[in-house]
């Protein structure tokens, strides 16, 4: 389980501002995967790509605006994960490697062979894990703003990890969302704290396992978000990435960077990122 927000009081206070109004007209149910019932939302039709939100967070704080132009050419598949908005917490241990196995169970129940991943955050561990673990079930990745070990984060946002308490969280979207959505609203504080002891836990990958994905990746990153640039351009190496493109093949997978953008403004970054995403989603088979 990675968590990388890395400020977390501003991350909180941040999302505080963001629109939560409903997406219009979904398709929307539980699935029962690996003893979870998981929500899920169907919006819009064509090739399916399953979006992986943030730790704390929710469809509704993580993903508004993206939902309604992704579907506009494809079938978005937005989950909540274990103990997440309408998904209730279990007493399983919170992984990545769990969660991944839980959207692998998600496209088996709803009879799709194959989907492209869009992570955020812990979502984008979770989007690496279910290529390393179930490499048949995904056709392409977009990593946002993830790493595949912990110390591909900048050592104050490691630091900072261990310090977040729900009090982090007083008065914000991530806690009043959970407030309205959860099963067992009551229940934040113990939810917090059961995140950051799961991100203690580690769920890094190795660097081969990254190296054998066969899935495409696109990574994308702001300038200032606390995962350290050296780690960035070992994550595109391992996938082909730092040669010269003029002089020879070009990568299937690709990089981002987007100048003076943070962990949390990366998603408010959309009319700049999703054009992107829709160009790599659409090449090649």
């Amino acid at each position: 389980m990675r968590i990388t927000a890395f400020l977390v009081v501003t991350m909180a206070m941040a999302m505080a501002t963001t629109d939560l109004s409903a997406q219009q007209g979904p398709t929307a149910g539980y699935a029962p995967v690996n003893g979870l019932n998981m929500y899920y939302e169907i919006h819009g039709s064509g090739e399916p790509v399953v979006l992986l939100h943030g730790a704390f967070m929710t469809i509704t704080n993580n993903w508004t605006g993206w939902i309604d132009e992704l579907a506009k050419t494809r079938q978005v598949i937005a989950v909540e994960m274990q103990g997440h908005g309408r998904t209730a917490d279990t007493a399983r241990e919170m992984s990545g490697e769990n969660n991944a196995d839980d959207i692998a169970a998600l496209l088996k129940f709803l009879k799709i062979p194959r989907a492209d991943l869009i992570g955020y955050s812990m979502g984008g561990n979770v989007a690496l894990q279910v290529a390393v673990r179930h490499p048949d079930q995904v056709r392409r990745v977009v990593v946002i703003s993830s790493t595949f070990r912990h110390d591909g984060m900048v050592q104050e946002g490691s630091d900072a990890i261990s310090e977040i308490t729900a009090e982090a969280f007083k008065g914000s979207t991530l806690e009043t969302e959970y407030k309205r959505l959860s099963p067992t609203p009551d229940q934040f504080p113990k939810f917090v704290e059961r995140m950051v002891a799961a991100d203690a836990k580690g769920g890094d990958l190795a660097a081969g396992q990254l190296r054998s994905t066969t899935a495409p990746m696109f990574f994308i990153f702001g300038d200032a978000d606390g995962i350290r640039l050296e780690h960035v351009a070992e994550m595109f190496r391992l996938k082909g990435g730092g040669t010269h493109g003029d002089l020879g093949p070009r990568s299937a997978s690709r990089l981002a960077i987007l100048p003076d953008t943070t962990h949390v403004t990366l998603m408010q970054r959309m009319d700049v990122i999703v054009p992107m995403v829709n160009d790599f989603l659409d090449a090649g088979p």
